[in-house]
């Protein structure tokens, strides 16, 4: 299978391998592999049918790309608004040091866009109230089986994510089977159901599309702001309702632990670049609270 290929150009500095991680769902996700080589490996769906792209940084203002399968130029054509065409970093002009230091050193940072909602929204769902741990094996047991292989020479063990009527298709015991609770498995079914209708959402001004999202039942702030982080590139979605993000934001902001309207306080200054001030907290290490309370308990769904 032959490839297409091209060499992108960008405005700014990118930095690949920090703009493309969000859509790593765990080391072993089998949508996306990174390399020894130092190349990015990601497989999606188009409407022309599956793709596996390779990504590999030539420049800091060069992005060279290859895809292989039937989707293979639709995703070529997508590739600028995924490596962060429409991002604006340069109007965010933070004052405080922490995120000022935090913006120059990460200033190949963008916020990426898929353009495929239903794509990052099941990971997503599956992500809801469980350790990521096993949200991420759940992911990968349920592509192994129900998803394609990667076209081209993906490295092993790739696999395409299903589409809306593959997502229907995958019976109740094998959600049960890869760990997945009754209620995440319907709430998937629901956004598959209505897939036509939330692929609408990349249209749509960045609020709109949240609360587009939020009209299936079992999505909530949370799942749509990860979804729109991914598939919008919102550069403004706050996961609200994170287990541990308002914490870690009060204590990189102010010095103390703080609940989810005092993470929405102190981020309400730098809108529409709330997660992108969220990213930069992560990447300067300033986040990071120290340990005290309880770790969020691992369920296991599977058993009885």
């Amino acid at each position: 299978m032959d490839a297409r290929a091209t060499t992108l150009e960008t405005a700014g500095p990118l930095d690949l391998a920090l703009t493309l991680a969000p859509l790593a769902h765990g080391r072993f996700d089998p949508t996306f592999r990174r390399t020894a080589d130092g190349a990015v490996w990601r497989t999606t769906r188009t409407a022309d049918g599956p793709v596996t792209c390779r990504f590999v940084q030539a420049s800091p203002h060069h992005v060279h790309v290859a895809a292989w399968g039937p989707g293979a130029v639709a995703a070529l054509a997508d590739a600028p608004e995924l490596l962060g065409a429409r991002d604006d970093p340069a109007s965010f002009e933070p004052t405080l040091d922490l995120l000022r230091t935090a913006h120059r050193r990460h200033a190949g940072l963008r916020m990426v866009r898929t353009g495929r909602v239903l794509e990052a929204l099941v990971p997503a769902v599956l992500e809801q109230r469980v350790v990521l741990r096993g949200a991420h094996d759940a992911w990968r047991r349920l592509l192994v089986q129900h998803g394609d292989p990667a076209p081209g020479p993906a490295p092993d063990g790739m696999r395409v994510p299903p589409d809306a009527r593959g997502w229907l298709a995958v019976p109740s015991w094998d959600f049960h089977r890869a760990g997945v609770d009754p209620r995440r498995a319907r709430t998937v079914t629901e956004c598959a159901r209505v897939a036509a209708r939330l692929e609408e959402a990349v249209t749509m001004a960045p609020e709109q599309a949240r609360a587009r999202l939020q009209l299936v039942p079992g999505v909530g702030v949370w799942t749509a702001a990860e979804t729109a982080q991914r598939a919008l590139g919102d550069a403004d979605a706050v996961s609200v309702g994170d287990y541990h993000l308002a914490g870690q934001v009060g204590w990189a902001l102010v010095g103390r632990t703080v609940d989810d309207a005092g993470m929405l306080e102190l981020l309400e200054p730098y809108r529409p670049h709330r997660h992108r001030v969220v990213r930069l907290l992560h990447l300067s290490g300033a986040a990071r609270v120290p340990r005290r309370g309880p770790r969020l308990a691992v369920q296991d769904h599977r058993r009885g």
